[in-house]
């Protein structure tokens, strides 16, 4: 049996106790038995409060982000591969390749552990796929019904290679505004697990890291400006913060947006609007013009890009707007989402 095709967890306990998060035997064990089983690596294994490694030559990156979201496991993911998707997007929107991530768990007592152990089995997993090691962590437990279950802070370290110049406030007007795929499939497949918004559909999570489609995309076109993951606010809110950013305007066409059937459905029964939408495997590329047709013909190339489209430009506007052509022929500002459709997404 290989390191990656693990045997059946045995633990002492079948659930979360505070002991866990003590300090002690129990939390030790649980360490061992269960989060170094699946993630186990050379810098983790040295059982240090920290990790040192040697960075290589290029401008270091790094971001952390908190999941919370519910129901745990969705269709098309669940919270452990999405921890580790959601940093390393977070990364690759400068152009980042990561390196490696750290995890915070907070563990509710009474948790029960064979599905902590499948949703570590899960990290592991999408870890592994991305390349990327979880070096360091921590693991703490909070009475029953003070928690939910699990939560799980990421932390990432990647580097940006030298030529490399992506960021929020690049963007400049007769930019193109590319979209990698389907809007809104991740905030669906929450929705269609959650009992109070029950409906029926085969429409799974978009969860995936994206690093190597930006890498694909700046092999074919190195002067991209901004780069965004539309996760929570969907793209409506992605575009008001790059415009915001840059002090420009953005004007985007709503028949050139990709939005599953299943997805307009869903939406219009539950009265929200697809560009608010949770994301958590789609990106927003601002290029400029002359590259826009080469970029897209890269995003196309892989697999994470098939339905990317040409969805606008950027455009100079005092009041930094952004403004949608809609299918009717008409216009509208599509404004800065005021609340949360939907809270618990990630």
């Amino acid at each position: 049996m290989s390191r990656h095709s693990q045997p059946p967890a045995t633990f002492d306990q079948e659930r979360v106790t505070l002991s866990h998060g003590a300090g002690g035997r129990a939390m030790a064990r649980l360490i061992e038995q269960l989060f170094r089983r699946h993630l186990d690596n050379p810098l983790l294994a040295q059982g240090n409060d920290q990790a040192v490694f040697r960075p290589p030559a290029g401008r270091l990156a790094m971001s952390t982000d908190s999941h919370v979201v519910s129901p745990l496991i969705f269709p098309g993911g669940d919270i452990g591969a999405l921890a580790v998707h959601g940093t390393l997007n977070d990364l690759a929107m400068c152009g980042a390749r990561p390196l490696y991530l750290a995890a915070a768990f907070i563990l509710e007592e009474g948790f029960p552990l064979d599905t902590l152990d499948a949703l570590v089995a899960s990290m592991a997993r999408a870890a592994r796929e991305a390349g990327v090691a979880v070096v360091t962590g921590d693991t703490k437990v909070v009475e029953r019904g003070k928690g939910d279950g699990v939560f799980i802070t990421t932390t990432g370290i990647g580097v940006v290679p030298e030529g490399v110049e992506i960021a929020g406030d690049r963007a400049r007007p007769g930019d193109a505004i590319l979209l990698s795929g389907t809007l809104g499939d991740h905030g669906v497949a929450i929705l269609s697990q959650r009992e109070h918004l029950g409906f029926a559909t085969d429409l799974g999570s978009d969860s995936a890291a994206l690093h190597g489609l930006v890498a694909a995309m700046l092999e074919a076109a190195p002067e991209i400006h901004a780069l965004r993951d539309p996760t929570r606010g969907g793209l409506g809110t992605t575009l008001n913060e790059l415009a915001r950013q840059s002090g420009v305007g953005m004007r985007i066409r709503e028949t050139a947006i990709p939005v599953r059937p299943e997805v307009l459905a869903a939406c219009e029964l539950l009265g929200l609007d697809p560009l608010y939408v949770a994301n958590e495997g789609k990106l927003v590329a601002i290029c400029p013009p002359e590259r826009a047709e080469a970029l897209l013909a890269a995003m196309r190339a892989h697999p994470l890009g098939r339905a990317a489209a040409r969805i606008g430009e950027v455009v100079e506007d005092a009041h930094v707007l952004v403004r949608m052509e809609t299918a009717l022929g008409g216009s509208r500002v599509v404004d800065w989402l005021s609340g949360e459709q939907l809270p618990r997404i990630c």
